[in-house]
């Protein structure tokens, strides 16, 4: 071994080839194609026109088809240093220098494994609706997948094109990697979330509690709130203390709402809810808000035929009763004062909480007239008016708004004898009449129309006296007598006593009637309006005339007994 170099160390050509070894075992590595089916993890170098330069762990960089991130409008939001997923496309034309790579195909492949996982675990995922097919929807879950319009939701939809382009939860209901078949229900998404949190929401409600929930739907006596995933009724009495026509016054489907739970059956899952009851109950203050006496504007809601209810504020309503409305008592109906809608100027009369009612007046807003009625009017003065009202006993008359007379039917006439005072008067009439008298405790004005007239009865007691002669008129005729008319409206009684004759006609008048006789007054009673006549008295005072008569003459000439005699014969022969 002399010819071998005296500086050589032997062990420095083993280190190097080993070096060397170590360094071809690396490279090979990365020159190994992955495995088929692999997916890979991917960091994106360079994006050009046409592909994506990607660096996926091994020596040679791959390549991806921009196409695979191109947007519909041939965008790319994809950036240098971006991380993908990315496998190898042993399909895809070569480039020299790269391995061709695809990121679809890796996405869907990852795709499958996350359905295959769901489906087998019976989770929810997210889809996106993409279009409409024959008998559903197309929705893409990583994979393209078909919906049944049975399974759309849990209630029937008609019009399913308003879905395409969004994002719903659905469950797979059936999957066929190898043939690429995928079946989804949202319906079953959507039973699964009711029911988990039908399920939370059950274990936190209870009576008092107050929730949020959302308006699912209204009708006409209420409006059904989504409390999640069970349902409660905030019927239409619940929702204000004011009044409320129809939940949709105050609700929208969609609506956001707080409410207070009012009842829970558990068992029943029954839920009635309030809304008003998160405020107080304006009742229980109104005492205070309104003491009798305030005056007050209010909204009027509603009529009725006995009156009209005024809103003072939300939940609290007074009734002004057609009693209270005016002074006068002709008003027919309310509506003639007010109108739905109006604002008015009341004045508080009662309030009874209790029974949440509230009494209010409009005429109490002007001075009651009967107060000052006898400062106004006196006994005895003429006053006119107009009939407002007729009966079977007499006639009312408004001599001023507010103030009514009452012209009983005994005061009508002082001559007809009236059955009823439609005989003499008219509803609506204008009459005078003369006031009787006033009591303004009771509201009592009593009137008097034949007292603008003479009193035909005191006018003959002044001008007649017992003893006098007078003609007369048989007016009608009774089994104790016959009436005789001396004066318009005033007539006398002639008893059968005092007729001559008058026992022997039993079936007919002891005068007829219609006949004009001679009667003598026998009898005056001026406070009971009774005249007693007398044919009798009339006879036998004609007889006395006729022998005073006689003897004046006789008195007066010289006469022998037997011509007085004669004479006196012949007056008894006429």
């Amino acid at each position: 071994m002399a010819d071998e170099p005296e500086d050589r160390t032997p062990e420095a050509p083993l280190s190097a080839a080993g070096d060397e070894y170590e360094q071809l075992l690396d490279d090979y590595s990365h020159f190994a194609a992955p495995a088929e089916g692999e997916i890979l993890a991917g960091h994106v170098l360079k994006i050009t026109d046409k592909e994506v330069i990607v660096d996926f762990g091994y020596k040679s960089e791959g390549i991806v088809p921009i196409a695979e991130f191109q947007l519909p409008d041939g965008s790319v939001t994809l950036q240098a240093g971006d991380s993908i997923d990315v496998m190898v496309d042993r399909h895809a034309p070569h480039v020299e220098g790269y391995i061709t790579l695809s990121h679809e195909k890796a996405v869907r492949l990852r795709s499958w494994d996350t359905l295959e996982k769901a489906f087998q675990e019976s989770l929810p995922i997210l889809g996106r609706v993409i279009g409409r097919i024959k008998g559903g929807l197309l929705v893409d879950v990583g994979a393209k997948a078909f919906m049944p319009g049975s399974q759309v939701d849990v209630r029937p939809v008609h019009n399913l094109d308003s879905l395409i382009g969004t994002d719903i939860p659905v469950r797979i209901v059936k999957l066929n990697r190898r043939r690429g078949n995928v079946v989804v229900s949202r319906k079953l998404a959507i039973e699964e979330d009711q029911a988990h949190r039908k399920e939370a929401a059950l274990d936190v409600l209870a009576e008092g509690a107050v929730v949020t929930g959302v308006v699912k739907n209204l009708t006409d006596y209420g409006a059904f709130i989504d409390l999640g995933g069970i349902d409660g009724l905030l019927h239409v009495s619940d929702m204000s203390y004011g009044r409320v026509g129809h939940p949709a016054e105050l609700l929208h489907v969609g609506d956001q709402i707080t409410v207070r739970v009012l009842k829970f059956d558990k068992d029943k899952e029954r839920i009635s809810l309030g809304l008003k009851q998160l405020h107080a109950d304006p009742w229980d203050s109104v005492v205070e808000r309104y003491p009798i006496g305030l005056r007050v504007i209010g909204r009027v809601v509603s009529i009725t035929d006995y009156g009209a209810f005024v809103e003072l504020e939300p939940g609290v309503e007074g009734l002004i009763h057609i009693t209270e409305m005016t002074w006068s008592r002709r008003l027919k109906h309310p509506s003639k004062v007010v109108k739905a809608g109006d604002s008015v100027e009341v004045v508080v009369l009662d309030v009874k909480p209790e029974e949440k009612r509230v009494s209010l007046g409009i005429k109490q807003l002007e001075a009651d007239p009967w107060t000052t009625v006898e400062e106004r009017y006196s006994i005895g003065s003429v006053v006119e008016g107009r009939v407002r009202k007729l009966t079977d006993f007499g006639a009312f008359i408004e001599i001023e708004e507010g103030i009514d007379g009452l012209v009983h039917i005994s005061d009508l006439s002082w001559t007809k004898r009236i059955k009823h005072p439609s005989e003499m008067l008219k509803k609506g009439q204008m009459v005078q009449a003369v006031i009787l008298n006033i009591d303004a405790h009771n509201r009592r004005l009593s009137l008097g129309i034949k007292q603008l007239q003479p009193d035909a009865w005191e006018t003959f007691f002044r001008s007649h006296q017992v003893g006098g002669i007078l003609r007369g008129k048989v007016c009608r005729a009774s089994n104790f007598g016959v009436f005789v008319e001396l004066a318009p409206g005033v007539e006398g009684l002639c008893h059968n006593s005092e007729i001559p004759g008058a026992a022997s006609k039993r079936d007919e008048p002891a005068l007829p009637v219609g006949e004009e006789f001679d009667f003598k007054i026998i009898k005056l009673n001026e406070a009971e309006k009774k005249i007693g006549l007398s044919v009798r008295a009339v006879t036998e005072e004609e007889e006395r005339t006729r022998l005073e008569d006689y003897q004046r003459q006789a008195a007066a000439a010289t006469m022998t007994i037997e011509e007085v005699i004669h004479l006196k014969g012949q007056g008894e022969g006429r």
